[in-house]
């Protein structure tokens, strides 16, 4: 969880919300695709794409959190600039960030906001194949393809926290991203992809880099996807299907192009330079679950969870929810005092609460209230929600479910709340994450003799699949190769850190 925003709760809020975000997307209108040339259906302008993006970005960065790393960010933006000066839309207002995820994904918003995550550029090897990623996402903002899709059909309610674990009735009340981020889940087909595939391999290709490196960018993905997942953004597979073999695709784009592909750029020796220091798969001082308790050793606090829900560490608030899908759990950050948070989260339209009470959680100052609120059909919700001052913060805890269902969960509402406390273990506050370590060979020799050497905190098979290498296969002299320091953290099924 990072302290990156507050939110806001209510059912009625958050449809009308919507439907001001409809009403400004959804104009009938046809435009001609800058790609095809092609006349195709556009319910947005390229005035509202731009808008929309920009307003999607900023809160991708605000829920999911931007890479602290000034010189990465610059060095991604400037690869990504080169790549959409050769697209048919280089008059958009790129942009191309690095968010701090461990899910091997890129992902583009409309009008040229473009994102890959820490976790897939820890997996790439060179800056031809970052420049191979970086065009493709481009290549689906250049022919427009979500203002294609969003043009057929309505966004999706996608968020990141509750999903579809939850009862529709429930799901209502939860506090789902808002339309830009939901963006970020839009699914593209076959066609769309295989254009965009198309399209990046161009627009890196014009811009002087060996393309052959797309090639090993599908290899690691398709292998990756074998394994188990990790981040709280969705993996790469889960927003680009891929029906088709589209390595092979690629194979014969390369076979058709003139050009000599030796004389072009790959760019090694600099993307590990600022590869190297990452930060590797999750980072535990982000929290984590362990013996149903959510630690979190950056912010210093801990809280148990009931003991059978699922648990979530999202980027903008830990959730739980009940085994039914009818009960949920949430931790966030909360604005003002937490005299004022409280006012204002039950001063909201269609909320009813008790007198709040004020008191003390482990020394912590708190407000607490129940509440009820309708929705539209007249189903009725119950809720406890709980403020405290903690760390220079106020801590927001809301429990909320049918009513069929409150009676059974109101101990665990309240037992959620009452075990906030400060974390003072001093082995998890010392809690270090894994970091990528580039080295380079001073003698020829294997992956396996390089991990003997120099030992990686991950399976021999997971760092010939970071490196794009086999075991056994001899590597020269000179060779950099990426290893992973640091211990991975273990903890108990009820919490494993890739589902966090």
């Amino acid at each position: 969880m990072h302290t990156v925003r507050t939110d806001r709760f209510h059912p009625v809020a958050m449809i009308h919300r919507r439907r001001m975000v409809l009403l400004v997307l959804f104009g009938l209108g046809c435009a001609i695709n800058p790609v095809t040339g092609d006349r195709e259906l556009a319910l947005i302008s390229e005035a509202q794409e731009i808008e929309m993006g920009r307003a999607g970005a900023t809160e991708v960065a605000q829920v999911v959190g931007l890479h602290p790393d000034a010189a990465l960010q610059a060095y991604v933006n400037r690869v990504g600039q080169a790549i959409a000066a050769r697209g048919e839309r280089p008059r958009l207002a790129w942009s191309f960030q690095v968010v701090d995820d461990a899910a091997l994904n890129a992902f583009a918003l409309p009008g040229g906001y473009v994102f890959i995550t820490r976790g897939l550029l820890t997996h790439l090897r060179n800056e031809s194949a970052l420049a191979s990623v970086l065009g493709h996402e481009a290549g689906h903002v250049t022919a427009r393809h979500a203002v294609q899709q969003l043009s057929r059909r309505q966004v999706a309610s996608v968020g990141l926290g509750i999903g579809s674990a939850v009862s529709p009735t429930i799901a209502r009340y939860a506090p789902l991203a808002s339309a830009g981020v939901g963006l970020m889940f839009l699914k593209y087909g076959r066609d769309d992809e295989t254009e965009a595939d198309r399209l990046g391999f161009r627009y890196a290709l014009g811009s002087g880099y060996d393309i052959r490196e797309m090639r090993s960018v599908f290899s690691m993905l398709a292998a990756a996807s074998e394994r188990s997942g990790a981040g709280r953004l969705p993996a790469w597979q889960s927003t680009h299907p891929d029906p088709g073999d589209r390595r092979r695709a690629i194979d014969r784009l390369i076979s058709a192009a003139p050009q000599d592909f030796t004389a072009l750029a790959i760019g090694e020796a600099e993307f590990l330079a600022r590869v190297n220091g990452l930060v590797y798969g999750e980072d535990p001082r982000q929290g984590f679950f362990r013996d149903g308790k959510f630690l979190h050793p950056a912010l210093a606090f801990q809280m148990r969870f009931p003991e059978g829900w699922t648990q979530r560490n999202a980027p903008d608030a830990v959730t739980a929810i009940h085994a039914a899908g009818d009960a949920v759990l949430e931790l966030r950050l909360a604005a003002g005092s937490i005299s004022e948070a409280a006012a204002d989260f039950l001063s909201q339209e269609g909320i009813e609460s008790g007198t709040p009470r004020t008191g003390s959680i482990h020394g912590n100052r708190a407000v607490q209230a129940d509440f009820s609120a309708k929705d539209g059909e007249g189903t009725l919700i119950l809720g406890a929600v709980t403020f405290i001052a903690y760390g220079g913060r106020t801590w927001r805890i809301v429990g909320y479910a049918l009513q069929s269902r409150a009676a059974s969960v109101r101990a665990s509402f309240a037992g959620t709340a009452g075990s906030f406390a400060a974390l003072t273990d001093r082995a998890v506050l010392a809690i270090r994450p894994q970091t990528v370590e580039v080295r380079q060979l001073a003698r020829a020799m294997t992956l396996t003799q390089f991990n003997t050497e120099f030992p990686s905190g991950i399976p021999l098979g997971e760092l010939a699949l970071i490196n794009g290498v086999t075991p056994t296969e001899p590597l020269r002299a000179g060779r950099r190769l990426k290893r992973v320091i640091g211990e991975r953290l273990t903890v108990t099924a009820t919490g494993s850190m890739p589902q966090r």
